[in-house]
C-alpha cells in the first residue's frame, strides 16, 4: 500500500524548510498573474499565504477581513488590483524580497 501525503501539508513543510522555495512560489504566482493565468496564480498565492504569513496576520497587514482575503484567493475569487497589491506587498515583506521586472521580447 502506497503512502500519500496531503499536498497542502507538503507545501507548508517545504516552505518552512526552504525559504528559497517560498520565494520561487511568489515569483511564479506573480508571473502567472502577469501572463493571464489568474486562476492558478490565486491558488498558488493562497498556498503561499497559508505556508507563511497566514490569513489572520495577512488581514492585520492589509486591513482587510481574513474571510474576504480567503475568498479573494479561492478558485472563484476576484481580487481587485488594490487588494492584490496589498496581498503581494504583505507576502513580499514577510519573505523579505523585492520585485524586479524583466521584459522579454517575443518574436
Amino acid at each position: 500500500m502506497a503512502l500519500t501525503r496531503d499536498f497542502k501539508s507538503t507545501i507548508i513543510e517545504r516552505v518552512q524548510r526552504d525559504p528559497e522555495f517560498a520565494k520561487v512560489m511568489l515569483d511564479e504566482a506573480v508571473t502567472l498573474f502577469l501572463n493571464g493565468e489568474a486562476d492558478t496564480a490565486r491558488l498558488m498565492l493562497r498556498d503561499l499565504v497559508n505556508a507563511t504569513i497566514g490569513f489572520e496576520a495577512l488581514a492585520d497587514a492589509t486591513g482587510r477581513p481574513s474571510k474576504s482575503l480567503q475568498r479573494m484567493l479561492s478558485a472563484s475569487g476576484n481580487p481587485g488590483m488594490d487588494n492584490l497589491a496589498a496581498i503581494l506587498g504583505a507576502v513580499r515583506k514577510t519573505l523579505k524580497v523585492d520585485f524586479e521586472v524583466h521584459a522579454v521580447q517575443v518574436a
